[in-house]
């Protein structure tokens, strides 16, 4: 038995994080959560408010990794205050994290950061890989400078790794929870023209995914994290209902989502628009993904 490895998940208290967390514990390392909530008397959560050093900073001491997952959650209205947060909790986060690290005697061997697909904008169609140029909008903006600030940090004898995750499907959280119960409630159907793709991975390809980006020396820069096989709308909530024996649902009109949106305190954008995202260079490298049939991942997540 190898010694235990030390991975610190910056922001790691969310459903990703919390995924992330049982994966490599159930692999013999251990995870130590950056959180600004940490559950009194844990040993593995250490607080952090995502924007100053502090006595958090010692735990990036001889660790294998950082993963940084830190950012105001973008499901919500997007008022100017929220903006102004939904920004500012990813560039600091980044930021405080780059300074960190330089500070250590022996830093983490590899960063990997969680960025969105959301950069691709809300493109259509057309097949998007990571070559291709950022939409626009205020989610592009947000990502533009979230990728930027990331790229701007330089600590040598630490690989650079960013994931432009899509949309995780995963038990327990996570957006796939939200629209699980409104199908039960016989609210499945298409939303809008049904016609914006949904560029989705399982969340044990992505758990693997972030375990090769921590793993593999070759590994660094930009990829794609979602899955080969993206899907329309219309599709993904036909399937959706299929997995949950539930029978035909109307299409809701895009003005009865922004008014349902409104109602529920986020945007109809999150809904509305959409991207065909592949990983281009995920395959290219030879990842195999376990999860490529959409009824597949969700019949093993919703069963």
């Amino acid at each position: 038995m190898g010694a235990t490895r030390k991975v610190v998940l910056a922001g790691g208290s969310g459903f990703l994080g919390r995924s992330l967390a049982r994966e490599l514990e159930a692999r013999g390392d251990e995870a130590i959560i950056l959180t600004r909530s940490p559950a009194p008397g844990s040993v593995r959560e250490v607080a952090w408010d995502g924007r100053t050093l502090g006595d958090w900073c010692a735990r990036l001491e001889g660790a294998m990794a950082v993963v940084n997952l830190a950012g105001r959650s973008v499901d919500c209205r997007y008022t100017p205050e929220n903006r102004r947060e939904i920004l500012s909790s990813r560039l600091d986060s980044v930021r405080v994290l780059g300074e960190a690290i330089r500070r250590c005697a022996t830093p983490p061997g590899v960063w990997v950061q969680a960025a969105s697909l959301a950069i691709l904008g809300n493109s259509g169609d057309a097949v998007r890989d990571e070559r291709s140029p950022p939409g626009e909008g205020f989610s592009v903006d947000v990502c533009r400078q979230w990728e930027a600030a990331f790229a701007e940090q330089r600590s040598p004898g630490t690989r650079q790794v960013l994931l432009r995750i899509g949309f995780a499907l995963g038990r327990d959280g996570g957006a796939l929870d939200k629209l699980a119960r409104l199908t039960r409630w016989g609210l499945g159907g298409a939303v809008g023209s049904g016609e914006q793709y949904i560029s989705w991975l399982h969340i044990a390809d992505l758990n693997a995914l972030f375990l090769r980006a921590i793993e593999d020396p070759f590994m660094a820069g930009v990829y794609n994290a979602t899955g080969p096989s993206p899907v329309t709308n219309a599709e993904f909530m036909r399937t959706l209902r299929r997995v949950l024996h539930r029978p035909w649902s109307p299409s809701v009109p895009a003005w009865a989502v922004r008014v349902g949106a409104r109602l529920m305190g986020t945007e109809a954008e999150l809904a509305l628009s959409g991207r065909r995202g592949i990983p281009q260079r995920l395959m290219a490298e030879g990842f195999t993904f376990r999860h490529t049939n959409l009824h597949e991942a969700l019949a093993d997540i919703l069963g």
